[in-house]
């Protein structure tokens, strides 16, 4: 069963998080292989799709935010674009696009960023919008401050953190065909609402400085938590994981969410959604579709559902609503 727990370390300004993906992982692999279409996914990209549906997990849970969170990787290798979507309730799913042949021990710069020109983009989509409202989207180049390839994923998460939330952030991340897992371990603010430093400081005590980089409890922290290996993290449990890393720490433990309370497999296609995208190609496009193929079919590339339109559902999605037929009608 997949599980997310979090945990503080008691007294330090360092939380973190543990995902294991299992059923919830295998589900997305399973309904790819089953595209006839497509078929099952190189190695390298299940695992680079399988890290990001793991970083936008901790992601999510991190930041607690009432709307869809998106992490996407797109470029102009093979992989054209990998999407891995997380909502507030941890439901979740993830594709890519593969066109072309693919090196299967490829890391990101032979996959998505063969010119150094791809790109990592975090959209947070707010679940009630108001008037107006657009989604909020950061995004990131593939490469270092010196403009060197960046060949992992953590290492782009980490420094978009670093950017966005202005935190020292360390990921560990690693995937295969059974398990997609993460690590995270971030730096908490020193000052500000419901800091530490007012709660841990004496009276006489000098007043800590927030400073990025330069705190000792988490860069020590940090160096216990980058050595955990990708084996490790693909076969050990959380209570050895923790246990191992980070034994001389006092941890405050928060209730393992699993189930439908934790991460889990959802799609929220639909056949309204899909009228919808029919809708924006136009009818003189839509009745072209229709003049060549008969139908409209459309395929939901995250979990493989089909959808048919034929002469007469595009005629109903083409037209005012006021005007349209009784179902029962149309059904006759």
């Amino acid at each position: 069963m997949s599980e997310l727990h979090k945990f503080l370390f008691d007294g330090l300004p360092v939380r973190g998080m543990i995902v294991r993906l299992t059923d919830a992982w295998q589900e997305i692999l399973a309904r790819r292989a089953s595209n006839t279409a497509t078929g099952a996914y190189p190695a390298s990209v299940a695992e680079l799709l399988g890290e990001m549906t793991a970083a936008a997990t901790l992601m999510q849970a991190n930041i607690k935010f009432n709307g869809a969170l998106i992490l996407q990787i797109f470029g102009d290798g093979p992989v054209k674009v990998a999407v891995a979507e997380v909502k507030p309730d941890l439901s979740l799913r993830a594709t890519a696009k593969v066109v072309g042949a693919l090196d299967p021990n490829a890391h990101l710069s032979g996959m998505v960023n063969a010119s150094g020109k791809g790109r990592c983009a975090i959209t947070l989509d707010p679940k009630d919008k108001l008037p107006g409202q657009q989604p909020y989207q950061g995004v990131v180049p593939l490469v270092d401050a010196h403009g060197r390839k960046l060949e992992r994923l953590n290492q782009v998460l980490q420094h978009y953190m670093l950017q966005s939330e202005q935190l020292d952030t360390t990921l560990v991340l690693a995937a295969d065909d059974r398990v997609a897992a993460g690590l995270l371990i971030q730096r908490l603010p020193v000052k500000g609402e419901a800091n530490l430093e007012g709660a841990g400081r004496g009276a006489g005590d000098p007043i800590s400085v927030d400073q990025i980089g330069h705190n000792e409890d988490y860069n020590r922290i940090a160096i216990l938590a980058s050595s955990l290996t990708r084996e490790e993290l693909l076969t050990l449990d959380v209570e050895t994981i923790l246990r191992r890393l980070f034994w001389e720490e006092k941890l405050l433990r928060f209730e393992p969410q699993t189930g439908m309370l934790g991460p889990h497999f959802a799609c929220t296609c639909g056949r309204e959604r899909v009228a919808q995208m029919i809708r924006g190609l136009g009818q003189e496009e839509a009745e072209s579709i229709l003049v060549e193929r008969g139908d409209i079919e459309v395929g939901c590339d995250f979990c493989g559902k089909q959808y048919r339109f034929d002469a007469v559902d595009a005629a109903q999605i083409f037209t005012a609503p006021g005007d349209q037929l009784p179902a029962s009608s149309v059904m006759q």
